[in-house]
């Protein structure tokens, strides 16, 4: 682990002490540091890169901010097999479940190579219109077909493998990952999966129909939802951060990534940890 790239939440009024002292212990370190343009921006560096060119200049990255500011991050990321230190500014997160008060301490860990990695499953999806693929994604969290706010319920025929599910007449369906299960899905009344399980989460969004419940099927299994309905406010949403506008008769094709995503495993709290404390359990 010789070179860190770091990806920040600009926005943060924090955020440029913290990435300025970062990079003067990397440096101090002898390691090399790589920074996308808006972090860059805020230290004054001027050797900055592309965000989409991180993973081919560094070995690790390092992600300070919140889940959004990761997930955006693990888009960049990818495939490539480079892992990610996932540091919250505030409260703990779910992926960011590094503090700022652990983070020098787990880097020594890092360049010592006294570390543990987490892999993360990833989704595809593809949307067909007209018999072609007219866009293609790759998420962490969740797909997200969605209605407009002034927009009628919708129909959304679903089917998983070659069998035909149900046509959900519902405000929308989320399509997660594991990790994404702590997401979108579980303000739905969705299930808290354990986020290495291998699985895709199908979970309507408010049914017409009560009967209709969160569904978990193995993750060799591809995952069609087509638009049925005449709306024309309806969108696909994108770890809640990129969107795409469907029309009747669009087909969202989901189905596991084929490589996964790393990420360092704390050294002071598991899993179940993070989730007592994120959602305060046991608190009165």
């Amino acid at each position: 682990m010789k070179c860190a790239g770091i990806i920040a939440k600009h926005t943060d009024p924090r955020a440029q002490s913290i990435v300025s002292e970062l990079c003067q212990w990397l440096d101090a370190h002898g390691r090399g540091v790589v920074l996308d343009r808006e972090t860059a921006a805020l230290v004054g560096r001027p050797d900055s890169v592309v965000r989409a060119k991180m993973p081919e200049k560094c070995d690790f990255l390092i992600v300070i901010g919140g889940d959004g500011t990761l997930l955006s991050a693990a888009r960049v990321v990818g495939m490539t097999g480079k892992p990610i230190l996932g540091v919250n500014l505030g409260s703990l997160g779910f992926m960011t479940a590094i503090t700022l008060d652990e983070l020098y301490p787990v880097l020594e860990r890092i360049f010592t190579y006294d570390f543990d990695f987490d892999e993360r499953m990833m989704l595809v999806a593809h949307v067909h219109r007209l018999g072609e693929r007219v866009a293609n994604y790759t998420v962490l969290n969740d797909v997200v077909i969605n209605k407009g706010a002034l927009a009628k319920i919708i129909d959304i025929k679903a089917t998983i493998g070659d069998t035909y599910l149900s046509t959900f007449k519902a405000d929308g369906l989320i399509i997660s990952t594991p990790t994404g299960s702590t997401g979108y899905s579980l303000a739905a009344q969705g299930p808290i999966i354990y986020p290495t399980l291998r699985s895709i989460l199908i979970t309507p969004i408010c049914p017409h129909t009560l009967t209709f419940r969160p569904l978990v099927v193995p993750d060799d299994l591809v995952v069609r939802a087509e638009l049925c309905s005449k709306e024309t406010d309806v969108f696909l949403t994108l770890d809640g951060q990129v969107g795409f506008g469907l029309r009747e008769g669009d087909v969202v094709e989901v189905k596991k990534a084929e490589g996964s995503l790393r990420f360092f495993r704390s050294p002071f709290r598991d899993y179940f940890t993070v989730l007592r404390t994120k959602l305060k359990w046991g608190e009165r």
